[in-house]
């Protein structure tokens, strides 16, 4: 017993086992601090999207604050602490490669406006909503894959921040939140086609045509920024005849998260004017028409003669 109490002594009394007790104090509490401010922080602010930035730079204030501590508690070894963080940091570089090129790209991420929480992307050929970026991956709620639109699968991916330096990264929603769509109407031939046109230009003007300024808006913004040409914004209706009906192609802006909705509501306004037409728009499909049948024409193969003599 007196052994015991003995090196309890000489541990208390060694300065490094104290600094070592003094800052795990020192982290517990900053961790218990920081905690109460994470949930009065979730309670008083209402607004996800600043919930969320409210949580981020608490957690990074917080790692600030125990590097802190660290140098203040060992700075009498600092000089000590220097050279062994040296050796294994040259060490750790190599090992952790990959950690460090995502660290590397949150930082390309957080200033060189790649994507935010919120905007819709497409990373190494996954699409989805970004829900998280942290210093090493950024999470996406996909959408896609089996489910046909730009509508959630219900799985959630988690991509390295590297990924930024080695791919190309689509942002559907970064600058212009709008994206352009189409669709396709058949029309048989020897339909009322400027009537067509007609009924397709009222119809995506009435579905879409709410999109129209704040897309027009978005767009004077992108062309002060970048090198870029003044696009059409408006919804307009072309025409191509080929060999099995008239193709009228229907182009129009659309916001990126109601391409589905806004593809239904068209056909369906679309269905309804031409059933209004009685019949002089008719819509064209894959069919087989036989027009008239080809001149058959019977050779009869002639009898055998059996007038001559047999020899």
């Amino acid at each position: 017993m007196t052994d015991l109490i003995i090196s309890l002594q000489r541990w208390l009394v060694d300065p490094n086992i104290v600094k070592w007790v003094q800052l795990c104090i020192g982290i517990l509490i900053t961790l218990i601090i920081f905690k109460i401010l994470v949930q009065v922080s979730s309670r008083q602010v209402q607004d996800l999207d600043l919930r969320y930035h409210i949580r981020k730079v608490i957690g990074f204030v917080s790692y600030g604050v125990i590097a802190l501590l660290i140098i203040i508690i060992f700075n009498d070894n600092l000089a000590q602490l220097t050279v062994i963080f040296g050796v294994l940091g040259a060490g750790i570089a190599f090992a952790l490669q990959e950690v460090i090129a995502s660290f590397a790209g949150w930082i390309a991420i957080s200033l060189g406006q790649f994507y935010k929480t919120g905007d819709r992307v497409q990373l190494g050929g996954i699409m989805g909503d970004v829900i998280d970026i942290s210093p090493l991956r950024t999470t996406l709620m996909e959408c896609g894959d089996w489910v046909k639109a730009d509508l959630y699968n219900g799985r959630i991916v988690r991509i390295a921040n590297s990924f930024v330096f080695k791919e190309p990264v689509f942002n559907y929603s970064g600058d212009f939140p709008f994206v352009w769509d189409e669709i396709i109407v058949p029309i048989r031939h020897g339909s009322d086609f400027r009537l067509a046109r007609s009924i397709l230009q009222e119809v995506v003007e009435e579905v879409t045509g709410s999109y129209i300024l704040p897309a027009k808006e978005h767009w004077g913004h992108m062309t002060g920024r970048y090198l870029i040409e003044n696009a059409r914004i408006e919804p307009f209706v072309t025409l191509i005849a080929t060999d099995n009906w008239l193709e009228f192609t229907v182009r129009y802006v659309a916001d990126y998260k109601m391409r589905r909705t806004i593809k239904d509501q068209l056909f369906t306004r679309v269905l309804e004017e031409l059933d209004a037409t009685n019949r002089k728009v008719e819509l064209a499909s894959t069919t087989v028409e036989l027009v008239a049948l080809p001149t058959l024409r019977i050779n009869r193969e002639s009898k055998p003669d059996n007038s001559q003599p047999k020899t």
